[in-house]
Order: structure tokens, then sequence, then C-alpha cells
């Protein structure tokens, strides 16, 4: 056991690390672990943030799986969502990084430029921009009547297609996940890529035995970082569909569905329980694809 002035030595040496870590300390204790320990006792409440909490136990996560179709028709379509975008996202962005990596002039430029979307995606001024662009009388349908000669459909206000123009708009969002393929990229040494041709492999047989692999531990990275940003999609949801999820619920997302519980109809004991299943969800996926990573993951030490 250290004596009291071996401990008051230890503090003194450590006095300017304990300094510049207490506001980061401070914020995450008031900002961070303090509002998740008050979130996770107000979903065992009915609380609506005007009157005292009211103790229920389970009642709000009982509720949201047996008494809420909105609630699980909002999980079906964050999903859903989920599973097109992230895979599409991720194709889009290793594709792009390919030809990114090539001896282009003004190379510079063009990953520049195809970074610029992911910079702009995810405000509110180019979510009503795509609302436009889709809408009944938007370019898109202008371009196909003149083109193709047809009758499109309204895409934002069609329960069929709405969803697919936020998919659409998200793997528009390449550009994070582009650059970090590129870096990948990068690492791969040229050595693989001669002895494959000189054993007669073309270009997509060196894709999917050199490429692939080597790139493995980045498409870890960048699925985890695409599923969670996934889940918790918002602002292109609640803009496009006016904060509603419509038409016909077909772009209710679970994050949206949680703000409109909260803020809307203040069952912020609800909401917040719903924000703890969501956690769960994140944590399980995410769980599932460390787990089955020893299986598809390669390193450079070969395992």
């Amino acid at each position: 056991m250290k004596s009291k002035g071996a401990l008051q030595r230890a503090i003194a040496e450590n006095a300017a690390g304990y300094f510049f870590l207490a506001p980061w300390l401070l914020g995450f204790l008031a900002l961070t672990l303090y509002p998740m320990i008050m979130s996770l006792y107000y979903s065992l409440t009915q609380y609506d943030m005007l009157t005292e909490p009211v103790w229920i136990g389970m009642g709000n996560y009982i509720k949201m799986f047996t008494g809420d179709a909105t609630y699980l028709k909002s999980l079906q379509v964050t999903f859903a969502y989920v599973f097109l975008a992230v895979p599409l996202k991720l194709g889009f962005a290793l594709v792009v990084a390919g030809i990114m990596n090539q001896k282009l002039k003004l190379i510079g430029l063009y990953r520049t430029v195809y970074y610029i979307p992911t910079l702009l995606g995810g405000s509110v001024a180019i979510a009503m921009l795509w609302k436009r662009i889709f809408s009944s009388d938007g370019i898109v349908n202008a371009i196909l009547r003149a083109v193709f000669h047809v009758n499109p459909p309204a895409w934002i206000a069609s329960p069929k297609y709405a969803l697919y123009t936020l998919v659409i708009l998200t793997v528009w969002q390449f550009g994070s996940s582009m650059i970090i393929f590129l870096a990948g990229l990068k690492q791969v040494p040229d050595e693989y890529y001669e002895a494959a041709s000189v054993d007669g492999a073309g270009k997509v047989r060196q894709f999917f035995s050199i490429t692939v692999p080597c790139l493995t531990p980045v498409i870890l990275f960048n699925l985890v970082m695409q599923l969670i940003s996934a889940f918790q999609a918002f602002t292109q949801a609640f803009i496009i569909s006016g904060g509603k999820g419509g038409p016909l619920d077909s772009t209710m997302f679970y994050t949206l569905y949680l703000y409109t519980k909260g803020f809307y109809y203040f069952e912020m004991g609800y909401a917040s329980a719903m924000a703890w299943v969501l956690l769960a969800i994140i944590a399980v996926f995410t769980a599932v694809i460390f787990k089955t990573s020893d299986s598809w993951v390669t390193y450079g030490s070969g395992d």
C-alpha cells in the first residue's frame, strides 16, 4: 500500500494530465453518462416532460412490440433502408475508389469533386433539393418524359418508391467511404498484381483474389461505421416526408418515429425506451459483424 506521501507525489506528478483531462471528463459525465443514465430511468417510466415521471417498469418495452403497429412499421422501414443502402453505398464507393486510384491527370481535382456530396449530403438544403428533384414535376420526371416518353410516378409521394429515393440519396454520399477505400488501395503492394499478371490472372481475377482480400480490414471498418450511421438516419427522412414519415409511413425511420414520440406527443419515456432498443439493435449487429469477421477478414500477417 502506498504511503500518504507517495500518493501525494503521484498526484502532483500527474496534475498536468488531470488538468488537461478535466474538460473532457466533465463533458463526458455531464453530456454523455448522466443523460444515458437518466434516459434509462425514463425508459422505465411514463414521462411527458411536464409532470413527474411515473414508474411503469417494462411497460414501454412491452407496448412497443405488442401494441404499436407504427413502431413495428418503423423497424421494417429502417431494416429495409439499412440492408439496401449500406451494401450499395459501399459497393459504389469501392468502384469509384478503384477509378480514383488510377494515375490520371487532375486526379486530385476528381477526388475532391467526388467527395463534395459527402460534405453537403447531410444538410437540410440538399434534402429539400432532393425532394424537389424527385417530385412529380421534378427534373427526374422531366428527363424520363422527354427521353423515354413515359408517365413516371411522383416518387416522393408514392409509398412504393419513396424509400428508394432516400436510398439513392444515401448512396450519393459515398465520399467518406471512398476516401477510406482509396487509402486501403494505396497500401496494396504492386508486386501482388505483377505476380498475378505473370501467372495469367486477368483484372477481374486480380480484383477478387488480391484487392478484396487485402481490403477486408477496410471493408470491416466501413461496414461497421456505415451500418451505425444508417440505423441513425434522420434528417433526410424528416425533411423529405415533412416530419411525418409519409406517404403511409413508407419513410418512417426508427429515429424519426422516436423524435415524433418524444417531441410531438411528449411521450419521452416511450422515446427513451425506443432509444435503448435502437442501441441494443446496433450493438447486436456490430457484435455479429465482428464475430463473423474472423472468417472473412485477412490481415497483413496472413491471419
